[in-house]
């Protein structure tokens, strides 16, 4: 085993991004981005990306790889993040893993278990049954059928539905007697630390400035240029109504009497994006404008 990285954890909005730059400019440190969105180019203000700027003055790795419209895996994560470390230690750096997506984190530490890929037409038929019955029923059935994943995964968490059924149809087997399975050891020693914020309510006051924030710095028109350059499904990085209902939605919340309270209408709006999040937008947050809460990802 030759070299150390290092991990900074952490929820959204808890700081991570600014005081690994500033770990960076007094320590001879490059930046590997542990965001499942960040890889995207063209999604910066909704992603909070590192400002060109501050890429020129610290080194980012795994930052704009790929356009919209394509997938990328956590596989492919966990291979490209042990390369761009190795890189890094070979040029006598010290690598620091920064970022949210704890599945990345989990797969890089743990390896990836053996599961079966995705398939489109068993997708669509689960799709189907949704629009027939709805996603509740669709997590009455995963209680059925895997009561383990179900009960880790909450009634509106689509995606996780989808995976957790398609897995069971496609092997018979649920997906929690398939996940936990592989030990896998990195080529380098990784010692991680986590912000934890004192006051969760602080930190949600925090999520909610900074949505405000991302709304006044053009997030619906990014999200309406990536709509109209792109041709994106749920399966790909964006859905092709979040812009035009995350606009619609949060002008109908912001009211006369939230519209003098910032956080209110920052909640207002958070709530809208939470609605339409793509499967990307959930993936990208922890417990602020998507789905997934830092409380049960215990980061």
């Amino acid at each position: 085993m030759a070299g150390k990285a290092f991990a900074l954890l952490g929820p959204t909005a808890s700081g991570k991004s600014h005081l690994a730059i500033e770990i960076a400019e007094r320590a001879p440190v490059e930046i590997v981005s542990m965001d499942s969105a960040q890889v995207y180019r063209g999604l910066d203000i909704g992603t909070a990306k590192p400002s060109a700027e501050e890429r020129r003055r610290v080194p980012h790795h795994l930052v704009d790889l790929l356009d919209a419209d394509r997938s990328y895996s956590t596989g492919r994560w966990r291979a490209d993040a042990i390369a761009a470390i190795r890189q890094i230690l070979a040029k006598g750096r010290v690598p620091l893993i920064v970022g949210g997506t704890m599945l990345y984190y989990r797969a890089l530490v743990g390896g990836l278990d053996v599961l079966p890929q995705a398939d489109p037409a068993v997708r669509a038929e689960i799709d189907a049954d949704a629009a027939a019955r709805g996603w509740p029923a669709l997590h009455a059935e995963l209680e059925r059928v895997d009561p383990k994943s179900a009960r880790r995964i909450s009634p509106g968490d689509t995606q996780r539905i989808q995976r957790a059924l398609e897995v069971w149809r496609l092997t018979g087997k649920p997906l929690s007697a398939l996940q936990g399975v592989t030990r896998a050891e990195l080529p380098f020693a990784l010692k991680a630390f986590a912000l934890v914020p004192a006051e969760r309510e602080l930190l949600h006051e925090r999520i909610a400035r900074r949505f405000d924030a991302m709304l006044k710095a053009g997030l619906v028109d990014e999200l309406e240029q990536l709509r109209s350059r792109y041709r994106l499904t749920p399966g790909r990085c964006g859905n092709t109504s979040t812009a035009k209902s995350t606009r619609r939605r949060c002008a109908s919340r912001r009211s006369p009497r939230r519209a003098s309270s910032p956080s209110a209408s920052s909640r207002g709006c958070a709530a809208s994006a939470r609605s339409n999040a793509s499967p990307m937008m959930r993936a990208r947050s922890r417990c602020g404008w998507a789905t997934r809460s830092c409380r049960r990802r215990g980061c």
